[in-house]
């Protein structure tokens, strides 16, 4: 089920006419059906073409427009176009985001730039006084995880998500799928509060249930998105690509029997911000068994699942091969997910007092 309730930050009625004729470009696109495999830059990819409609995003790429997904009709801006439709930043991430904190300045539109996640490093200082500046700055990257597969381990990343999540003032948004990837740009659009990171997959991901309902609660930042029974026995935290992988893995435990709940925290910037008594509704307390799967380094999940908590994450580089494949070698398979789980209920129950 989806969990539902007053205390998730509302980001419609917008005052600005601006931003309501952006919710209102966002409002028009479609859902794709359940189960339909659509990675998430092609689903940023086609919102950043709708919301041209609306003039006020404009940006880039650094030469990568066509893989990450955000190229659009027209002119590149030059010095012969400088009325250009995008911006062609080169392959200098550093100064693409840079120039963006400019673009921010200046005030009339709201910029991205555009590639893939494991050169978000090269960025760093310029993202950082973003952060500092409170700049609304997006930064759009893709191929957010081993599941890059044959590209090799300088191409994967590991590091990168829990290392841009330790910057102050910048939200990480990592969505499962298209309802959360417009959810992502509704609040994007009407609370530019600051920059943030929007981080998408290469590869095809399934459509979970519940679009238009996940996507209105994408902006509390996280939110129950399945659920069997009371949800009590075990709750299930993911992001991005392995929101899927956990809710693929509730399924299984509950044919065993188990109440589990999987949790969907597409940033845990805008969820440690939202009210607590929705953060008590999606994580109750009294639901202490956590597992938490991400494919990257692990070590911020603890705050999240406790100390005696499971986190199932990628702690080593990458290596060349079939993503699917590697993801298996590193335990990002509803499989292994389900027998972590079984392993934590089993020592909870062991532990009781008899």
């Amino acid at each position: 089920r989806l969990a539902a309730s007053s205390a998730v930050p509302t980001v419609l009625g917008a005052r600005d006419p601006d931003a309501a004729e952006a919710l209102a470009v966002l409002d028009g696109l479609r859902f794709p059906e359940e189960g339909e495999p659509v990675a998430t830059r092609k689903a940023n990819g086609q919102v950043i073409a709708a919301l041209q409609r609306w003039g006020g995003l404009w940006g880039g790429s650094a030469d990568l427009s066509e893989s990450t997904n955000v190229a659009i009709p027209g002119d590149a801006v030059s010095a012969a176009a400088p009325g250009g439709a995008f911006l062609p930043f080169g392959i200098r991430e550093h100064a693409m985001a840079a120039i963006l904190s400019g673009i921010a300045l200046h005030g009339l539109w709201r910029p991205f730039g555009s590639t893939y996640l494991a050169f978000s490093d090269y960025q760093r200082p310029a993202i950082r006084l973003a952060a500092l500046m409170g700049l609304p700055t997006v930064y759009v990257y893709t191929h957010d995880s081993v599941a890059v597969g044959e590209d090799g381990p300088t191409h994967q990343p590991v590091e990168q998500v829990a290392s841009l999540r330790t910057v102050p003032g910048l939200a990480v948004i990592r969505p499962a799928d298209t309802a959360e990837v417009i959810g992502a740009w509704r609040r994007l659009l009407v609370r530019p509060s600051g920059p943030a990171a929007l981080v998408l997959s290469r590869q095809g991901l399934p459509t979970l249930p519940g679009g238009a309902e996940a996507s209105r609660l994408t902006a509390s930042g996280g939110y129950v998105r399945w659920q069997h029974d009371a949800g009590d026995d075990l709750a299930l935290l993911a992001t991005g690509s392995e929101v899927a992988v956990a809710v693929a893995a509730a399924r299984m435990l509950a044919d065993d029997g188990v109440a589990v709940r999987v949790v969907s925290l597409p940033s845990l910037e805008w969820f440690a911000q939202s009210d607590p008594a929705w953060q008590e509704e999606v994580l109750p307390a009294s639901v202490s068994a956590r597992v938490a799967i991400e494919a990257g380094r692990g070590d911020g999940w603890y705050r999240w699942v406790g100390r005696d908590g499971r986190v199932v994450g990628v702690e080593t580089f990458g290596e060349s091969g079939a993503g699917e494949e590697i993801l298996a070698r590193h335990g990002i398979t509803p499989e292994h997910v389900a027998d972590v789980a079984r392993e934590l209920l089993a020592q909870r129950a062991a532990a009781r007092p008899a």
